[in-house]
């Protein structure tokens, strides 16, 4: 190889890492921006750690293709319709029970137990989706089955954002009693959802059915709201309180896979 060659080849390898580098910048932006519901160039440029000229040109490029758009007379920019277009390209086609069945069950093959993914209905957790887990004893199949919110984990989890006048609409002025360990008033229930927003899960220990245990993770949609809970569930002897910190370990990996599929954005990384 000559010189020159060597040289153009060169230049074309930083031509190259540069503008991956610039699409690399381009979909920060348009993270930031769906984070944030919107932005000025400053805020966007400290969030990246570049100079304002940059994100200038990055912005005034994606404004062109309808990624973004300004807002009047305010200096700052919101997604545009085209990013809108083709999440719809995607989202159409797909729902939750979609987005989760195949990573329900590479997880209940993982651990051995059955997993489910429930919706909140009034004040019922429903169960969307079920993954068998290998486990000798199985449990009964649990798909559309209605069970009260604040006795179990995918309910508990479902509501553990709502207001306490809101919990109150929701579930009534009484909680009905299952087993002994059921919780029936709302001062212990609220402590207990309080819990579940501190340590990012929930357990429900024998408080459906005696015997039974199971945890639960959130799983949240492109607005940060929890829209599913995905349990992991078995009997007291296969599930006992010294698995929970593992099991629940996978529980909130796995839901947060089946939350980033619904397009929820945790946080950004700065760059």
């Amino acid at each position: 190889m000559s010189d020159r060659e060597q040289i153009d080849g060169n230049d074309a390898d930083r031509r190259s890492g540069a503008a991956v580098q610039s699409v690399d910048r381009a979909l920060l932006v348009l993270e930031i921006l769906a984070a944030q519901g919107s932005a000025g160039i400053t805020e966007i440029a400290d969030e990246l750690g570049v100079h304002k000229s940059t994100v200038s040109r990055l912005v005034g490029v994606l404004e062109k293709r309808g990624f973004v758009e300004q807002l009047s007379d305010r200096g700052k920019y919101r997604l545009g319709f085209t990013v809108v277009r083709l999440a719809g390209a995607t989202v159409a086609g797909q729902d939750l029970s979609k987005a989760s069945q195949a990573r329900c069950d590479a997880l209940a093959e993982e651990v051995g137990e059955t997993v489910n993914l429930a919706i909140l209905e009034g004040d019922r957790a429903i169960n969307i989706v079920e993954a068998a887990g290998a486990a000798g004893v199985s449990l009964r199949t649990w798909v559309g089955q209605a069970s009260p919110a604040h006795a179990t984990s995918s309910g508990k989890m479902l509501i553990s954002e709502l207001t306490s006048q809101e919990l109150r609409e929701r579930l009534g002025a009484r909680l009905e009693k299952y087993t002994d360990n059921t919780i029936t008033t709302y001062s212990a229930l609220e402590r207990n959802l309080a819990q579940a927003r501190e340590q990012g899960w929930i357990v429900a220990v024998a408080e459906l059915e005696t015997g039974l245990h199971a945890l639960a993770a959130p799983v949240r949609d492109h607005t940060s709201k929890i829209v599913g809970a995905l349990t992991i569930s078995g009997p007291a002897y296969r599930m006992p309180a010294d698995r929970f910190d593992d099991l629940a370990a996978r529980a909130v990996d796995v839901g947060a896979e089946i939350s980033a599929r619904l397009g929820y954005l945790p946080r950004l990384s700065r760059r």
